[in-house]
């Protein structure tokens, strides 16, 4: 049996606590972006929301590339950090909140303005014509029959966290205890040959992405039997 070292629970706890963080994170800044492409009618929406869908086709090091230049010394993140006396916010967990915010955001905001959408313009002007405010029938009538949507985007921005990679390892390095995630413990147990971890903490990766598929093909299927 093996030995569940806090080698191995330190990457399995930090993971735990980016993928919580940025899942939070990305649902209020998410929100009210999901609701803006879905009710507004400004031509260039469709610009912003390729921007934000960009992560989807982009390489993961191309991304990581670009945020380390800015999260750098030379960069905005290192004039943001010099204020607390650091000198840059990349190889640091809060880099590492801001990449995996920028890298999941489209598998939150897609599933939330997809229901946002799904939900279309009768319940808001009913609202309107009963004299609800729109800040009131936005939380009341809107973000209810949301729901659905921010349960999957909730799923899926939290398992994409878990699961990245390319990004955290580029704007984190491998520092055990603040940037050493475990997706890169996986990869740092292969380079150094220690099998039996390295295929310990895979194999949880694998039941945990067979519960993401799980949950949301049963999510699926209880949406689909109440819109019938």
């Amino acid at each position: 049996m093996l030995n569940l070292t806090p080698d191995i629970w330190q990457p399995i706890s930090l993971t735990l606590q980016l993928a919580s963080l940025t899942t939070v994170i990305l649902l209020i800044i998410g929100t009210p972006l999901a609701y803006w492409l879905a009710r507004s009618h400004w031509r260039g929406k469709d610009i912003i929301a390729a921007v934000i869908a960009i992560p989807l086709v982009l390489p993961p090091t191309v991304l990581g590339f670009y945020l380390l230049l800015a999260l750098g010394p030379n960069g905005p993140g290192g004039m943001i950090a010099s204020l607390w006396g650091a000198r840059t916010l990349a190889f640091s967990f809060p880099g590492l909140v801001i990449g995996s915010v920028l890298f999941s955001m489209p598998f939150v905001v897609q599933p939330i303005r997809n229901a946002f959408e799904a939900m279309g313009d009768r319940p808001l002007e009913v609202a309107a014509t009963l004299r609800a405010s729109p800040w009131r029938a936005f939380w009341t009538i809107a973000v209810p029959l949301a729901r659905p949507g921010f349960l999957t985007g909730a799923i899926l921005g939290f398992a994409h966290t878990i699961g990245e990679f390319g990004v955290v390892l580029m704007i984190g390095g491998n520092i055990p205890g603040q940037t050493k995630v475990l997706s890169v413990a996986i990869y740092d147990y292969v380079e150094t040959s220690q099998w039996t971890q390295a295929n310990v903490l895979a194999l949880g990766m694998v039941v945990f992405s067979f519960c993401v598929i799980l949950t949301m093909m049963k999510i699926e299927k209880r949406l689909g039997r109440l819109s019938t």
